[in-house]
């Protein structure tokens, strides 16, 4: 017997019937003799639906209100799922955040889960019961609702996983596994059947939709195999475990790309101690996150300062900015919210040199700029004019053999 937690996105409960057949796989898997933990999204388009009204009621609405209306989608599930298991004559027991107990801060809308009790869990199964969780929402330590952003149910899951000691978390979802890239932008995708949890980071952390990042890291963390599978078919999926000496025989893995980005660049600054965190810090405190920077230095004693927001956060971003390049003496401040970021992610990189060169290279051919760079050890970043991001996606995905049945061969050397 296994104790296996499965995760059924928004498209997955998207009405009456698919609700149903989640009812049906989970009591399939626990007639094998498994125990089961579901955790559940929001109806498909219902979590859009509460903040079209959330937005509609107030101009600046409070982010603690807000998440006490966003949460209720995952409550509409939990229950009519929970309905479902025990009208297939099963037993399920559902349960909101606050009653698995999963603590959070209190950065509403993107919490972070800080701890879990699953006592009330273990409770459900020793009585035979599949316990049904609400994703996407937890509490503050003073009682708050809060959710945990866009994808948050991912984490709920293998972060449930993590607590519960799972053998393994299986995310179902309308895809049947990952993707070398977006199926949708390159029809020569190809489905994986394993990646290495730091693979897959990279490609939750640049734009890939299929994982949420926090996810990824609760399961290399706390070592959860993680299954991505489909929930309308029997595809055995894509596996996310450790790395293996055979995975390093592909340099290039997967392509992906991010489309919500924007660039500000800080003109002028004085290049003295202490500016890059006067401009950082308030950004931090804002709970925005920053990703590539890039700073030049002149010869006169100024830089130029640039960087990437989400394109969802620049507004809020610029006016801080603004406020403290005023008093730093700064020349002014310049954005761009018509940028993408494009990156090849690869274990592969660690033992192959002229990997970056080559991604220039075939990005030139096609005569996209590259504006800022961005590395690690396993992947190469790029941001460059939005128009070109299918061009580059398609173009990298050729170049590094990720096309079709000859993949592995020619990604190799």
């Amino acid at each position: 017997m296994a104790l296996i937690v499965q995760k059924y996105g928004g498209t997955s409960v998207g009405n009456i019937d698919r609700m149903r057949n989640v009812a049906k796989r989970a009591l399939a898997t626990r007639k094998q003799g498994h125990d089961v933990v579901l955790v559940v999204s929001a109806m498909s388009g219902e979590t859009n639906r509460l903040l079209k009204l959330v937005n509609e009621i107030a101009k600046r609405p409070s982010e603690r209100e807000s998440d006490v209306v966003i949460a209720t989608g995952e409550q509409v599930s939990v229950g009519l799922v929970s309905l479902a298991i025990q009208d297939q004559r099963g037993k399920a027991r559902s349960f909101l955040g606050h009653q698995v107990r999963i603590t959070t801060d209190s950065a509403f809308s993107k919490a972070r889960i800080k701890s879990i009790d699953a006592e009330k869990v273990f409770e459900a199964l020793k009585k035979g019961e599949i316990a049904v969780i609400a994703g996407f929402q937890g509490q503050d330590e003073d009682g708050n609702v809060t959710t945990l952003g866009r994808g948050g149910s991912d984490t709920t899951a293998v972060a449930i996983a993590a607590a519960l000691k799972a053998d393994s978390c299986e995310i179902y979802t309308d895809v049947d596994g990952v993707y070398t890239t977006d199926p949708n932008v390159c029809p020569k995708a190809r489905k994986l059947d394993r990646i290495s949890y730091e693979e897959m980071l990279e490609l939750a952390s640049l734009g890939a939709k299929v994982l949420q990042i926090r996810s990824v890291e609760f399961a290399m963390k706390y070592r959860v195999p993680l299954w991505v599978k489909s929930s309308f078919t029997d595809d055995p999926g894509t596996l996310v475990c450790a790395e293996d000496a055979s995975m390093e025989d592909l340099v290039v893995s997967g392509i992906a790309y991010d489309k919500n980005e924007a660039k500000i660049a800080v003109r002028a600054v004085p290049d003295i101690p202490g500016v890059a965190a006067k401009i950082f810090g308030p950004l931090a405190d804002a709970n925005i996150v920053v990703d590539l920077i890039v700073q030049n230095v002149s010869k006169d004693g100024k830089t130029d300062l640039t960087f990437t927001v989400g394109r969802t956060d620049l507004t809020k971003a610029t006016d801080i900015v603004k406020k403290v390049a005023k008093s730093v003496k700064a020349h002014g401040v310049e954005t761009d919210d018509s940028v993408a970021k494009v990156s090849i992610v690869g274990v592969g990189m660690r033992n192959h040199s002229g990997v970056a060169a080559k991604m220039f290279q075939v990005l030139a051919k096609e005569g996209i700029n590259v504006q800022m760079i961005s590395t690690s050890e396993i992947k190469v970043s790029s941001v460059i004019e939005e128009k070109y991001v299918e061009l580059a996606v398609r173009a990298l995905h050729t170049a590094f053999g990720l096309d079709g049945a000859e993949a592995k061969k020619a990604a190799r050397a």
